[in-house]
């Protein structure tokens, strides 16, 4: 790689504010072009060390002007001459010198962008420059302040901060657990967020406990009430939450994810009346989604209220244009209904929950647990001496009447 001696010749001089006069006194349109037409051939050809000189003059001299790219490109340049192997301590330092100065120009200059080069100020002060970590954790919270949609990436990193610093200041311990209990939320499916937050404490009860008094001691805040929710429900927890659950709704009754959450936790909790209001109100809510006709059909199940459970998850079918998983229920509700009949009556619902399990897989072969039921159901039904001593053939109607819900026949096959 070529040597870069005028980095540390210009970079040194621009940290001390000894800015060359001739610079200074060129502020020409058509000299800066020059200068940047340079630093970019430079940057496209990877020659980042001759491109640097450049692009300092450039920030220089007209950092408005270039500001939507500069920056980008200098950084590039700046980053890979740092991890360069080839890079000597001289250079290494003039670097480490001027870095946070680039970035403070980045800011001041193209702050459309702030967020994401406060960050990477932090990712240096902490990394390059070993700076005091209370500083840096100051860094990254502004860059969070500014844009709390960045990377999990830069979060995860000020996180380990609040983790290095937990055991001497308990502050840090808190924010790294609403950090991380945020992250959890953010990617359900990542087990390192909820694995670092079990590690902060001594079980996830003791962590259910510190977002209950978090949230107790401002009990208007919906984002401690929320953290101290989704805290007891990972931690299956279910009537501890719905404590806070039970505020959410009240304080945002528009909230589908409260409701759908408090509606679990009541079934959880075999509190089915309020469950039964829950997926009511979610169903108003949402009247075009399906799950909630399934949900409520499975509390109405539960209740024991079979026909008003069916009702629902024929809804819930035709909401999902033909979804075969309801209809799987359906056929669950006329076994049920079965235990209650005697005999011959008892083997006619049986078979009408078999044919109700292979009407859903027929819709959906891939749902393994009608296949299931149909074979477990396989010895229940009529068999032909059944048929024969009735005097009832292929193709003649049986009436169920041992169920008065039901109000159906079967076929004899």
């Amino acid at each position: 790689m070529k040597r870069f001696t005028l980095i540390a010749v210009v970079t040194i001089l621009i940290a001390g504010g000894a800015i060359s006069k001739a610079l200074a006194q060129q502020p020409d349109s058509i000299k800066v072009l020059e200068y940047y037409s340079l630093f970019s051939e430079y940057h496209k050809n990877k020659d980042y060390a001759s491109a640097v000189p450049y692009g300092w003059k450039v920030i220089e001299i007209a950092p408005v002007k270039f500001a939507k790219w500069i920056f980008y490109k200098m950084e590039d340049c700046l980053w890979y001459l740092h991890d360069s192997s080839n890079i000597s301590k001289e250079e290494l330092k003039a670097i480490n010198d001027t870095i946070l100065y680039f970035y403070d120009l980045a800011l001041k200059y193209r702050p459309e962008d702030k967020a994401y080069f406060q960050v990477r100020k932090a990712f240096v002060a902490e990394t390059w420059l070993n700076m005091n970590a209370d500083e840096v954790i100051k860094m990254y919270e502004q860059a969070f302040e500014w844009d709390k949609d960045l990377s999990s990436y830069w979060y995860n990193r000020l996180g380990q901060l609040y983790v290095s610093k937990s055991a001497e200041n308990t502050d840090y311990k808190m924010k790294a657990i609403d950090l991380y209990n945020m992250l959890s939320e953010r990617e359900p499916d990542n087990t390192t967020w909820v694995e670092i937050l079990e590690s902060l404490v001594e079980n996830i009860d003791e962590l259910v406990q510190i977002t209950k008094k978090n949230w107790e001691a401002n009990k208007d805040d919906l984002s401690r009430a929320w953290k101290y929710a989704s805290t007891a429900l990972r931690a299956k927890d279910y009537q501890e939450a719905i404590i806070p659950l039970e505020f959410l709704v009240q304080k945002s009754p528009e909230t589908i994810n409260y409701w759908n959450q408090l509606a679990t936790a009541y079934q959880k909790t075999e509190q089915l009346s309020k469950a039964e209001s829950a997926f009511k109100k979610l169903i108003q809510l949402e009247p075009d989604k399906k799950e909630h006709y399934l949900n409520l059909g499975i509390v109405y199940k539960d209740q024991g209220k079979f026909a008003a459970a069916r009702t629902q998850f024929q809804i819930a079918s035709e909401k999902g244009n033909g979804w075969a998983l309801p209809i799987y229920y359906e056929g669950f509700l006329y076994e049920q209904a079965a235990r209650s009949c005697n005999d011959f009556d008892a083997k006619v619902v049986f078979l009408l929950a078999q044919q109700t399990y292979r009407r859903a897989l027929s819709m959906d072969p891939s749902l393994e647990m009608a296949r299931e039921r149909i074979n477990a159901l396989a010895n229940a039904v009529p068999t032909k001496e059944d048929y024969f001593f009735r005097k009832l053939k292929s193709g003649d109607t049986i009436p169920i009447t041992c169920v008065g819900w039901i109000g159906k026949s079967v076929t004899v096959p």
